[in-house]
């Protein structure tokens, strides 16, 4: 089957959009997905530019939602018509995934950043040359074909076009709150970056009960937005000693859960040194900087922690109804987080998202999709 995708060729080039590109034939356990919208995430950056690297050429793409089309034979809770939401893919049969954990599931790499489908086929070809996927997925399509643990049902009076980030921006800032830091009512935490993951942190900080929810950023209007969505507190880290600043929040003491979304080598370490004694701080930005760290003076004089957390130790079929949940709500306004592109105008959007502009592009795939059909 023929379908549309944006496809980059190379280290740092930009995404080309090819009408030619060839999607593999389904198996008994997967769904064809319509492709509807897509979010775009620093982590697609990060593999398009060379951070990060599964192969070239390459469909990027892993904030899809669409509409289900056919399903296998041995697909058991989706039918055509459903409405999904897009994630990363966990075997569900490796020790980790059993004990429902499918963020560390054993195969995770295997399954998702191996630029192949599970069992080392194609997920798309481009006149007979492999074409390498992300996340046994790739959404930069107009169609694409998942394996069912991949996909999300979400309620179809719902606008399919906001929900592809919660796959993974949303969830991941969300999930490092929820299921990692875990922090107690009243205690207090501090997101350092406030695009759409420290965002999602800093929700989840404020549902979670925290009494000091302090966002740090260097963009007034998007520290604006974290007020708005529930920030207690806002630092613009331009203008002095934000360590200093946030232990002024916290008499004196350092928060005491961090989440730093930058990976920028500086903000981590200061992620560490605002910690109060016992405090924890977790690094969850996709980059090739590295931190200092004195172990001992940093971190076990005052018995702080580091950890790293992937995809917020979410399970996408848990994580994501529950977020929703928050949304109607009106706990979790991701929404207006949120900025359409057109599915051809994906450099401007990637280049949007890079230099800050939008905090969370979503390309439209389907420009006919009307929300609640």
């Amino acid at each position: 089957m023929r379908i549309k995708a944006a496809v980059v060729n190379k280290k740092g080039g930009d995404f080309e959009m090819k009408d030619d590109v060839e999607l593999a034939d389904m198996q008994a356990d997967d769904l064809q997905v319509h492709m509807v919208a897509s979010g775009i995430c620093h982590s697609d950056e990060a593999l398009r530019k060379g951070t990060a690297e599964i192969g070239y050429p390459i469909v990027l793409g892993h904030e899809g939602s669409g509409i289900v089309e056919k399903v296998g034979p041995e697909v058991k809770d989706f039918k055509p018509g459903d409405h999904v939401v897009l994630s990363f893919y966990g075997c569900g049969n490796c020790i980790n995934c059993l004990k429902g954990v499918p963020t560390q599931c054993l195969n995770y790499a295997a399954n998702n950043l191996s630029g192949v489908r599970p069992d080392g086929s194609a997920h798309f070809t481009e006149n007979g040359h492999q074409v390498a996927d992300m996340f046994d997925q790739s959404s930069f399509t107009t169609t694409t074909v998942v394996r069912e643990r991949n996909a999300v049902k979400v309620p179809k009076d719902l606008d399919l076009r906001q929900l592809g980030p919660l796959g993974c921006g949303y969830v991941t800032g969300s999930g490092t709150v929820f299921n990692t830091l875990k922090p107690e009512p009243g205690s207090t935490i501090a997101v350092f970056g406030t695009g759409a993951v420290g965002l999602a942190a800093m929700m989840a900080g404020r549902i979670s009960g925290c009494t000091k929810v302090i966002a740090v950023d260097i963009v007034p209007d998007r520290l604006k937005l974290a007020k708005e969505l529930g920030a207690t507190d806002t630092i613009n880290s331009k203008d002095g000693d934000t360590v200093k600043a946030i232990q002024d929040l916290t008499d004196g003491h350092g928060v005491d859960y961090a989440v730093d979304t930058t990976g920028v080598k500086a903000v981590m370490e200061d992620s560490i040194k605002a910690l109060a004694q016992g405090g924890t701080t977790a690094t969850i930005a996709v980059t090739d900087q590295h931190v200092d760290l004195d172990t001992w003076n940093d971190l076990c004089v005052s018995d702080r922690k580091v950890v790293g957390v992937n995809m917020g130790d979410s399970i996408p079929q848990v994580d994501i109804p529950r977020l929703i949940r928050f949304y109607k709500m009106g706990l979790f306004d991701f929404d207006k987080t949120e900025k359409f592109y057109k599915f051809d105008e994906i450099n401007q959007a990637n280049a949007d998202s890079v230099s800050g502009k939008t905090i969370k592009p979503v390309l439209v795939i389907d420009e006919d999709y009307k929300p609640g059909k």
